[in-house]
């Protein structure tokens, strides 16, 4: 495959970059500090066209293609992890609705969600039910012109400050695989109560929810693609965020690469800039390689899901891949900050805590070796 930068892209990565560099990395340590989730933040992706960046202008999306959203996400994160994460959220979010909705449904949610007027969060995962879908509990019974849903959801990303959601419940308790089903629900319905959000140790911008679903009435025109079909849906969905996370991972690589690289300019050992040390030299260029290696694969399965192709196994290698790498370099360029990298002045130690979610949410490393060991046994 030969690979070049179109010059859409190369001007997508600066605009982006020169506004999360000048916008999102001055306020990333306060947010950190701070457990805030950053409302203001959700407005000012709206103005840059980047709350839906590669889905397709008829529907209010910006419609560039998935190489340029990832680029996109490389850049946010790495000026603020917790934002690139919360922006990862809200795709999941709306995406659903992007594969299967209806016309009056993608009218009614989606286009608010990718013009920036309306967040959205993806509410999957279950206390005991993340990589196993077919252990969730909760349920959605018909009933009359309604579905109620009952049940209870864990680390919903920006749960407790979305305008909707997409909610997965189970429709049929007999075969959960092929009885579950997706249903939008909207702040505010009655019967949806946010129990607590989570304290996490990295990306704590990104506030995390569990949310208690008792009695929620939700109308029969809420179903998002046909009724029992939504594990399938669920796998779609994750599928393509797996590419995001895998930009995410890469952007925060990127951040603490060049951290390091600037601090090994100016620190002085032994009267010379330590990057004149060949040890340290061949650390940067281990953790460069390793930057650029997530990179290539992460744009490879972006530009298989742009033509149509399959990605599953390719997203999974992406997102494995550029998470692993992600920890070897945050942890490099840690250990060449020294002692001062375990310091909450310098921005490495909040970027070697963000980093590590990378390699959990949206399936552990152990997950994606299943999906790939599933696809090339198959």
């Amino acid at each position: 495959m030969e690979f070049q930068y179109t010059d859409d892209q190369i001007a997508l990565r600066r605009t982006v970059r020169e506004w999360a560099q000048s916008y999102l990395a001055p306020k990333a340590a306060e947010i950190d500090e701070n457990n805030r989730f950053p409302e203001e933040t959700i407005k000012a992706l709206g103005e840059q066209d980047l709350m839906g960046l590669a889905y397709p202008e008829e529907l209010g999306g910006a419609g560039y293609d998935a190489i340029s959203e990832a680029i996109a996400m490389e850049e946010i994160s790495a000026a603020c992890a917790a934002t690139g994460s919360i922006i990862t959220g809200h795709y999941l979010g709306f995406d659903a609705l992007y594969l299967e909705g209806s016309p009056e449904q993608k009218e009614k949610w989606l286009r608010p969600a990718l013009e920036g007027e309306k967040y959205a969060a993806f509410c999957l995962t279950e206390p005991a039910g993340g990589t196993d879908m077919t252990s969730n509990k909760t349920v959605a019974v018909a009933d009359g012109d309604d579905y109620v849903i009952n049940g209870v959801k864990h680390f919903i990303t920006g749960g407790a400050h979305c305008d909707f959601l997409c909610c997965f419940a189970i429709t049929n308790k007999e075969d959960p695989k092929h009885g579950m089903s997706c249903f939008v629900v909207e702040k505010g319905t009655p019967g949806m109560e946010i129990a607590s959000e989570d304290n996490k140790m990295g990306i704590r911008g990104a506030r995390t929810a569990e949310i208690v679903f008792k009695d929620c009435r939700v109308p029969k025109e809420n179903l998002v693609g046909e009724l029992n079909h939504g594990y399938r849906l669920a796998l779609r969905v994750i599928d393509r965020g797996r590419i995001g996370i895998a930009a995410m991972a890469v952007g925060i690589a990127q951040a603490a690469l060049d951290m390091a690289i600037s601090y090994s300019k100016e620190r002085v050992v032994f009267k010379q800039p330590i990057c004149k040390f060949q040890g340290l030299q061949w650390m940067l260029a281990d953790a460069a390689t390793q930057v650029e290696a997530a990179r290539l694969m992460t744009y490879y399965a972006a530009d298989l899901k742009d033509h149509g192709k399959p990605f599953t196994k390719e997203a999974s290698m992406a997102k494995l891949f550029a998470a692993e790498a992600s920890h070897k370099v945050v942890d490099t360029a840690l250990q060449i900050h020294g002692g001062y990298g375990y310091m909450k002045e310098y921005p490495i130690e909040r970027l070697y805590r963000d980093q590590r979610i990378t390699e959990l949410f949206e399936g552990t490393s152990q997950v994606q070796r299943m999906v790939i060991a599933g696809q090339i046994l198959h």
